[in-house]
């Protein structure tokens, strides 16, 4: 009975991360995309705002004990800290050179490029089941994607190095929390500062500093309060990454990350009436049974291993 408490506790914990996430998630979307098409704000300077204010915002909770920082050697942080400035520049690049439906394609192929990781590497075994629903989710996605797929060799260059910079970021951020024994916010009070003075490095040669359209420009006040907005929320959504990945595993994260798609999508055609077609409301609910078939698995998988737990003597 108290182990049956405990897992209904503990679902509903993952459950309430969950639903922050995908709050936290699409809401950042939009209120990103309200900020880049009405204020022109560059695009790798708001992620080092995000980072920045993600910084901050731990540095006052840990002021506030609401956790205790644990020391950490900060070179045991570097892979992680240059695979998060690797991430965001390559999936920018990706973005920029190609077209959405190719973005989204290789988007979609970091889910078995993770499982792939954790196979070989990590000695993590998948069942055949759980393999299988990667066929309709990644179908879905072609289908909401097709018709707007174009290949050129430089954006595919730098899409596959996006998909292989992400995959290993979200295996690291979870193996990091389990090997270092940290949890999110510990690992996130380390990790943050280093990405943030990272990208300060890197965002120089792919965006204006100065003048127009420069992070230190001359912006109006409503676009300074906007962007401060993003970095608050981004503090929420990059926790709640770091929790969701250390408290179940980077492949349910990529799943939710799909689930997630699929409602941005809906969202956009409800709230904005942005075109859907059928093909795209049919790879939207192909998707959405792969995922739901993935949920019941896993949960299906956990509760056998819980029984053979109980039963042993």
């Amino acid at each position: 009975m108290a182990s049956l408490v405990h897992m209904l506790q503990e679902n509903g914990r993952i459950a309430a991360g969950l639903l922050l996430n995908l709050l936290v998630s699409i809401c950042i979307v939009f209120l990103n995309k309200w900020i880049y098409v009405h204020h022109g704000f560059p695009n790798m300077s708001l992620t080092l705002v995000h980072f920045v204010v993600t910084g901050l915002g731990l540095y006052i909770c840990q002021k506030l004990d609401i956790f205790a920082p644990k020391s950490l050697q900060p070179s045991r942080l570097l892979l992680l800290a240059l695979s998060f400035c690797g991430f965001v520049v390559f999936t920018n690049l990706s973005l920029q050179n190609n077209t959405i439906g190719t973005y989204q394609l290789a988007k979609a192929m970091t889910t078995p490029v993770i499982i792939a990781i954790q196979t070989l590497f990590y000695k993590k075994t998948f069942s055949a089941k759980i393999q299988l629903t990667l066929i309709p989710i990644t179908l879905g996605v072609v289908l909401n994607s097709y018709y707007d797929v174009k290949f050129n060799f430089l954006g595919m260059v730098f899409a596959a190095l996006g998909v292989v910079v992400t995959s290993l970021y979200q295996v690291w951020v979870g193996a990091k929390q389990h090997e270092l024994q940290v949890n999110s916010m510990q690992l996130l009070y380390y990790q943050a500062p280093m990405s943030s003075a990272m990208l300060l490095l890197v965002v120089p040669f792919f965006e204006p500093v100065l003048g127009q359209g420069g992070i230190l420009g001359p912006w109006s006040f409503p676009a300074l309060l906007m962007v401060l907005l993003s970095g608050v929320i981004a503090f929420l959504v990059n926790l709640s990454i770091y929790w969701i990945i250390g408290n179940t595993s980077p492949v349910t994260y990529n799943m939710f990350g799909h689930f997630k798609f699929c409602i941005t999508l809906f969202g956009g055609y409800v709230l904005f009436k942005d075109p859907l077609s059928v093909n795209q409301g049919l790879g939207i609910l192909c998707t959405l049974f792969g995922i739901l078939a993935y949920t019941h698995f896993k949960l299906s998988e956990q509760e056998g291993n819980r029984s053979k737990l109980v039963q042993r003597p």
